[in-house]
C-alpha cells in the first residue's frame, strides 16, 4: 500500500514539473514575442514616437546625420555607405485638413545645389505670373504660371507679407480625384538644405508646417 502511494506521488511531481516547465516556456515564448514587437515598431514608428532601435548614418557635405530607419526613403540607394550627396526621407505628420496625417517626401542635399523657394519668388517666379490671382487658405495668395516654359497647370501659394516667406510652387492633379502636388525648398543649418514634396491639401495648415517638421529634422542634425 505505502509503495502505491508512493509511486502515485511520485507521477503528480512529474506531472507537477512538466506543467511548470510548460508555462516557464510559454511565459518565455510571449516575452519574446513581446520584445520583437517593440522593436519592429521602434524601428517604422512615426515620427515623434518612442527612441528607435536602429540608427543609419549618413554624412551630407560637413553633417553628419543620425536617421530612424523608419524614415529613409524605400529610394535611398546609400546602401551602408556613408557619404551622400542627398538624402531622401519621408515622414508622416499631422498636416492634412482637420489635423488628418500626410506623408511629406523629403530630400535633403547641400544647399550649393538648389535654390530656396523665397528666393525663386522673386528671382523667377514673379516674371512668370499670369494676371488672374486664385482664393485659397487663408494668408496666401495663389498665382497661376503663365502656360509655356514648362509652367504649365502650376501655381504658386506664397505669404505676401513675411520677409522670408512661406512659397511653394503646386501641380495640378493629373486625373480627378487626386491631390495635387506641391514643391517646397529651405535652407536649414549646417549647409543644408531641404526639398519637401506634399499634397496640395497640407497648404491649409501652411503656417504650421515649418514648426512641425524643423523639430524632426534638428533631431537627426539637420536644422
Amino acid at each position: 500500500m505505502a509503495s502505491s502511494a508512493a509511486a502515485l506521488a511520485g507521477k503528480r511531481e512529474v506531472h507537477s514539473v512538466g506543467f511548470n516547465l510548460g508555462v516557464i516556456a510559454l511565459f518565455t515564448a510571449l516575452l519574446g514575442l513581446g520584445a520583437a514587437y517593440l522593436i519592429s515598431g521602434a524601428e517604422h514608428g512615426a515620427p515623434g514616437g518612442g527612441a528607435p532601435a536602429r540608427l543609419v548614418t549618413r554624412t551630407l557635405g560637413g553633417t553628419t546625420l543620425e536617421i530612424p530607419i523608419g524614415w529613409m526613403n524605400g529610394n535611398d540607394d546609400q546602401g551602408a555607405a556613408s557619404f551622400a550627396k542627398q538624402v531622401d526621407l519621408t515622414l508622416t505628420i499631422p498636416l492634412g485638413p482637420d489635423g488628418a496625417m500626410r506623408s511629406i517626401d523629403v530630400t535633403l542635399t547641400q544647399r550649393s545645389r538648389v535654390r530656396p523657394s523665397a528666393s525663386l519668388l522673386d528671382g523667377v517666379y514673379l516674371h512668370e505670373f499670369g494676371q488672374q490671382q486664385l482664393a485659397g487658405p487663408p494668408g496666401l495668395i495663389g498665382k497661376p504660371m503663365a502656360a509655356g516654359d514648362g509652367y504649365d497647370n502650376e501655381t504658386v501659394w506664397y505669404d505676401p507679407i513675411a520677409p522670408s516667406p512661406f512659397v511653394a510652387k503646386c501641380q495640378a492633379p493629373i486625373a480627378d480625384g487626386q491631390p495635387g502636388k506641391c514643391l517646397r525648398t529651405v535652407y536649414l543649418g549646417s549647409g543644408i538644405a531641404a526639398v519637401y514634396g506634399f499634397d496640395d491639401d497640407i497648404l491649409v495648415n501652411w503656417k504650421k508646417f515649418d514648426a512641425e517638421l524643423h523639430p524632426l529634422l534638428s533631431q537627426i542634425g539637420a536644422v
